[in-house]
């Protein structure tokens, strides 16, 4: 279904003015008629009282980045798009199946019928609008509960602006185009995400060029939700949607494994701190008996050194403050 616009149809203000006159002077022309006795004039002028409001229908108002899609008896005849007033023939009918479904912005998407407003004593019908929206809009899922290529549950959440460019593709090629964006978005968010371990793992490839490499939904979250705009886009572009930018809201390992991940971090975050700390102390143990023998200061011999060595890497290893020992004897 390609896309037809209906670009020489803004002559709406001249059709309405000559409505208008016609109405006048049907009215004039029933009054004369009855004063003159004239029945052709009479039945004429009555029967267009009767019908005279009926092209008024054809009349059309849109605002900036707003489009309707018009059918006749069924078929597609064209879309009105950009801001005016138009005249179109009074039988077509706008067309939009997603008119009562909202995206919220902060869930998933929702369907809603007739709406009933009471304002004080007066109840009012509120009928959605058949205008499609060419504004860029926002779809904010809910979060989503998806196993990383290691198999941890993790929590995550994407935001997709999108925007319609082809009406008749969005209105005739899937059912509910707002409702069909949110399942791609979900099927796509999980297609990607089953591809990235949570943190860097070791030999796991995340490109699928065959070799390992660093990738993660934590470390490379940018590249991620590149990949899931990419995804998205393909699936959506039958419904003639298309998709500005996809951004990660939302990431964290999924409650039930939470805690355990964290005592994880913490232990991995303990070693690389506890192997940098020794490698510091022995660092220093080094250059103090290299000063030591350069300087002459004290002849130690190996079991000597192997005391002073014991000595400095428990107190520069340690978690407290060392407790010194005045040693006024000899160790043999």
């Amino acid at each position: 279904m390609n896309e037809v616009i209906l670009n020489k149809k803004s002559n709406g203000m001249m059709m309405l003015i000559l409505f208008v006159i016609l109405y006048l002077l049907a009215v004039v022309l029933f009054i004369m008629s009855i004063s003159s006795g004239t029945i052709p004039t009479l039945i004429i002028s009555l029967i267009w009282m009767c019908i005279g409001w009926f092209p008024f229908l054809g009349l059309k108002i849109l605002k900036p980045q707003e489009a309707l899609v018009l059918t006749l008896f069924g078929k597609y005849i064209g879309s009105l798009k950009g801001e005016g007033f138009y005249f179109v023939n009074p039988f077509v009918q706008a067309v939009n199946p997603a008119a009562s479904t909202k995206l919220s912005q902060s869930g998933d998407v929702k369907s809603e019928g007739l709406q009933l407003l009471r304002t004080g004593q007066s109840t009012e019908i509120s009928v959605p609008s058949k205008k499609i929206s060419l504004k860029v809009m926002t779809l904010n899922n809910a979060r989503q509960k998806i196993n990383d290529v290691l198999g941890n549950p993790v929590e995550i959440g994407i935001a997709v602006t999108w925007r319609v460019t082809d009406t008749a593709k969005a209105v005739f090629n899937v059912d509910n185009y707002k409702e069909y964006l949110s399942l791609m978005c979900d099927t796509a968010l999980r297609d990607i995400v089953r591809l990235y371990p949570y943190d860097v793992a070791p030999n796991i490839d995340t490109t699928g060029d065959g070799n390992p490499d660093d990738g993660s939904l934590r470390g490379s979250s940018t590249v991620v939700a590149d990949r899931i705009k990419e995804e998205i886009q393909k699936r959506v572009d039958n419904a003639g949607i298309e998709i500005i930018e996809a951004r990660i809201t939302y990431l964290a390992y999924a409650p039930e494994i939470a805690a355990v991940m964290l005592q994880r971090q913490q232990a991995s975050a303990i070693i690389d701190a506890r192997k940098m700390i020794v490698d510091g102390a022995v660092g220093m143990v080094e250059m103090a008996l290299d000063r030591l023998q350069e300087n002459k200061t004290v002849d130690l011999d190996d079991e000597r050194k192997a005391a002073m060595v014991s000595n400095l890497l428990v107190v520069l290893c340690g978690n407290h403050d060392a407790q010194p020992v005045v040693n006024s004897g000899s160790l043999y």
